[in-house]
């Protein structure tokens, strides 16, 4: 034991515990577990602490690829684009659900196991705080010299005195008395804190699993002019939850009618976005008023619990294809995919599966702001529609759309088709004469596109509830320190009465010594001014 503060008649003493390891005799054999020990031990090891940190952190290392690679329930157009970049990698990044990561089997295993472990380790846990708040505090012990801090001194006061003085001071406390001592106990809500914050994860858990299986979620495109309905054949991509089907989804429709795009003119920044919004014109249901909405990123539109939201934009540009009687056999603008160099170089296909007894394709590349480098290559220096030019590769042969076999939007089959030539630049209004007579391309201009993504989530109230808990939980469990006090009063030969103070922290840090040892000053003072007719602290040595 080392003597440690004086502060006047008060001798602080602290105590190191020794602590002996245990070691089994050498050569027992261990006994061999029967197939309940074997499940036994495997359910120990799954519900501790250190599996489920362990599993928290796979399921974090597994969502790195939903961050860094595109995933398809955020936009079907960057994968096809990275199948364009990466032809070789893409398909095999594919077979591992490297596109789908949140709904890929290995994702999902390690978070049903997550889910099992924080319930084996959470809820005993829980049930053991319960029982712990509803236990009355420790008695003191035999040695409280012993504690990790420890004071004594004498006054004149007698012990029923000192000890109802001990219970004044030490309001808060969870207090319980005997003969000789008071024991207190205060800071339970930081173990309860840290019930509540598992408690939530728990609950987080839950309602992500009630939302993947209770919700929906799908992605479309739509160009500015156009309408979508929320059913199944007007999403490009749609990934229902396990019990819902095509007559769950809310009945409300929109129309774009306008889309804004704003990117910084000059300085650094130049041709960094500066803004997005689309101008909408929806109804809840079929019957129901037209309503507007500005919609931008992170301001989604919400109609009856389901959220519309922004993702981006891109260009559509608009062709008219006549046939060599001069007959228009194609008009519509076609959505082209950026390639992500910043300043939207777009590819599309165009296909025309009936130009007069012939199909014909096209595969385009779109520059919203066409300049010429020095050595001539074409390239769009602005993301903005400043300069838009189109060039053009056309094919003649069999598109394959009579297959049967599902074809991407995307990209244009050449198989079984001859290249056609190449046009020159085109800028709206301009013409291309096909060759050999097939017919004439025209360039009309471009409109904007958006892509958007439906979320419909019943679950997304409570997982905030949850999140918000987790967060308060966490707060009590960094900020509430627990602690257990005791107060002893013995009374002497000589009428005097000794006191001791011990103290005992259950978290880190030097602040509840200071506490300790504040408290015993003043349980010191306020007897010493009632009973030893004294308030100094002459021959105070510390």
């Amino acid at each position: 034991m080392d003597r440690g503060l004086y502060d006047g008649d008060i001798e602080v003493t602290s105590a190191n515990a020794t602590n002996t390891d245990r070691t089994s005799a050498k050569g027992s054999a261990s006994p061999r577990l029967s197939p309940l020990g074997w499940a036994r031990w495997t359910w120990r090891v799954l519900t501790s602490m250190r599996t489920a940190l362990i599993l928290l952190f796979l399921l974090a290392v597994g969502a790195i690829p939903g961050s860094v690679l595109p995933q398809r329930s955020v936009s079907t157009e960057q994968v096809q684009n990275y199948y364009l970049d990466h032809p070789d990698i893409a398909p095999w990044l594919d077979r591992l659900y490297m596109f789908d990561v949140y709904s890929s089997p290995w994702y999902a295993a390690i978070y049903l196991l997550l889910f099992v472990s924080l319930t084996g380790c959470v809820l005993p846990r829980a049930w053991a705080h319960y029982r712990a708040m509803r236990s009355r505090p420790p008695k003191a012990p035999r040695y409280l010299s012993r504690m990790p801090y420890a004071a004594h001194f004498t006054t004149g006061a007698p012990p029923a005195t000192v000890l109802g003085r001990a219970r004044t001071l030490l309001r808060g406390y969870r207090i319980e008395g005997s003969a000789d001592a008071v024991s207190a106990e205060r800071g339970y809500l930081r173990e309860t804190g840290n019930v509540a914050f598992h408690l939530a994860l728990l609950a987080l858990l839950l309602a992500l699993g009630a939302g993947s299986f209770l919700g929906y979620r799908g992605n479309m495109l739509v160009i500015e002019g156009d309408g979508f309905a929320n059913t199944l054949p007007s999403y490009d991509a749609f990934y229902p939850g396990t019990a819902v089907d095509a007559g769950d989804l809310d009945p409300f429709s929109f129309t774009v009618e306008e889309f804004h795009a704003e990117f910084i003119q000059d300085g650094n920044l130049s041709g960094q976005p500066d803004s997005y919004s689309a101008d909408l014109a929806y109804r809840a249901s079929p019957d129901g008023p037209q309503r507007e909405h500005e919609l931008e990123v992170n301001h989604p539109l919400s109609v009856d619990g389901t959220q519309v939201y922004l993702l981006g934009h891109g260009y559509a540009p608009e062709f008219e294809v006549t046939n060599a009687d001069g007959e228009v056999v194609f008009d519509q603008a076609v959505p082209f995919l950026d390639r992500e160099e910043g300043n939207f170089t777009s590819d599309g296909v165009v296909k025309v599966p009936d130009a007069g007894g012939e199909q014909l394709g096209f595969t385009g590349v779109f520059l919203p702001s066409a300049a010429e480098t020095e050595d001539g290559e074409l390239v769009s220096d602005f993301p903005g529609a400043r300069n838009p030019v189109v060039t053009l590769t056309g094919y003649k042969g069999d598109l394959g759309m009579d297959s049967g076999q599902p074809q991407s939007v995307y990209q244009l089959d050449t198989s079984d088709m001859e290249e056609a030539g190449s046009s020159p630049e085109l800028s709206p209004g301009d013409s291309w004469e096909l060759p050999d007579g097939s017919g004439t391309v025209t360039f009309k201009g471009h409109s904007d596109y958006i892509s958007m993504q439906v979320n419909h989530d019943p679950a997304r109230v409570p997982a905030l509830v949850a999140a918000a808990a987790a967060v308060l939980g966490l707060l009590g469990t960094l900020f509430i320190r627990p602690c257990r006090v005791w107060v002893r009063a013995t009374e002497r030969e000589d009428g005097r009465t000794d006191v001791e103070v011990a103290g005992l922290s259950k978290s880190e840090g030097a602040g509840a010594t200071a506490d300790f040892h504040n408290l015993s000053l003043k349980l010191r003072n306020r007897l010493r001014q009632e009973y030893d007719g004294s308030t100094t602290d002459e021959g105070t040595k510390e």
